[in-house]
């Protein structure tokens, strides 16, 4: 299996990236703008790719050949999406984890929800939004994660929710977030055309409780 990882140095993809060298066999793409902050890159099941995800030629290369995509990305989420989407269409890649935030569909309820807006600003959250109706009006497969606010505890422990019921919880680890990812790359037909909240259970509140 061949996974591309957009946004490499990020943290959970870090999380990933450990994780997919020790479990598994895969042959690993490693795409992100700054090279020189990956450490300890294998050679011999590690490709690593300097570019900005907004380059689209330069992406359609880099996933070529590709079984999932993997996008832990920061910044404006609207045109990163659509160079996502021109990218696996040119090479008919279908697979993509997309890693984003929580509120995409106002689904935060009470008084998180509306501190939520407000704290993150409503043009960031519309950017994100746009991005999600990007992916999910598009032909691939994708799985967008909706994360709660992360920490770094190293407990793995969440519960998911569909897209279309209110969201629960406050925080969620990034551990956990790489777990997800891991079991969706481990069996790909996990969670097909889905849009899911993931938080850990027994943290909602008013706001992140860190």
């Amino acid at each position: 299996m061949k996974i591309t990882i957009l946004g490499a140095n990020g943290q959970i993809a870090r999380l990933v990236r450990t994780r997919l060298l020790a479990e598994t066999d895969a042959q690993l793409t490693l795409y992100l703008r700054h090279a020189n902050r990956l450490k300890n890159v294998n050679p011999d099941r590690e490709t690593v790719i300097e570019g900005d995800v907004n380059d689209t030629k330069k992406l359609t290369s880099a996933i070529k050949g590709s079984d999932i995509v993997y996008a832990n990305l920061g910044g404006r989420f609207e045109p990163m999406a659509k160079s996502i989407v021109e990218a696996m269409d040119a090479n008919g890649i279908q697979r993509l984890i997309y890693i984003t935030g929580l509120g995409l569909y106002y689904e935060v309820p009470g008084e998180f929800g509306r501190w939520l807006e407000a704290s993150i600003g409503h043009e960031v959250m519309e950017d994100t939004r746009r991005a999600a109706a990007i992916l999910e009006q598009s032909d691939l497969n994708v799985t967008i994660v909706r994360a709660a606010y992360m920490d770094n505890n190293p407990t793995v422990d969440y519960e998911l929710t569909e897209k279309g019921t209110p969201f629960k919880g406050t925080l969620i680890s990034r551990a956990s977030i790489a777990d997800l990812v891991m079991k969706i790359i481990q069996q790909p037909s996990l969670h097909e055309h889905s849009s899911l909240g993931i938080d850990r259970p027994g943290t909602d509140g008013d706001r992140p409780m860190y």
